[in-house]
């Protein structure tokens, strides 16, 4: 059990995840992906300018160009495009410590891994792979990268065993 509380503090505890924040080098690119890929359709679209960003973001006078997505089971993706000269892409290597990765899970791999391959990401092999040991045996996933070269693994879990 991981404790909440150190010392000289009263606990706390998360109460559920928000939003998974991707950065991306055109929201407008991102949003028809993800319209295209799985239908999904932007809640709202703006340019954040707030004076509080340069304290959340640590880039004084920041503006993002932003998009909010509502995936299927309720996520909430955020899509963030700093309107800033100083970026750079990441090497998205899985391998690479402070990577990350989306996992959505899937009734049909085959049939959202041709759909997001048709929207424009690159999988990282031929098709969805059989599970074949573990706590997850029978399952298929997969990894694709979307257009700024982010993870996305679709998981389809294994059949129902009667």
């Amino acid at each position: 059990m991981v404790s909440t509380q150190t010392t000289n503090h009263p606990p706390a505890t998360a109460v559920a995840v928000h939003h998974i924040g991707m950065t991306v080098a055109s929201v407008d690119r991102t949003l028809a992906f993800w319209k295209e890929f799985l239908g999904a359709e932007p809640r709202w679209r703006r340019v954040l300018d707030g004076d509080y960003l340069a304290g959340v973001t640590g880039y004084p006078g920041v503006k993002l160009d932003a998009s909010i997505v509502e995936l299927p089971g309720g996520a909430i993706l955020e899509l963030l495009d700093y309107q800033t000269e100083d970026k750079a892409p990441n090497d998205m290597g899985t391998a690479n410590p402070g990577n990350v990765h989306l996992c959505l899970r899937v009734d049909d791999i085959n049939t959202l891994w041709q759909r997001a391959v048709a929207a424009g990401a690159t999988p990282m092999s031929p098709e969805p792979n059989l599970v074949t040991t573990g706590p997850n045996r029978g399952a298929k996933a997969g990894y694709l990268r979307d257009l700024d070269g982010i993870t996305i693994e679709l998981f389809q879990p294994p059949p129902e065993t009667p």
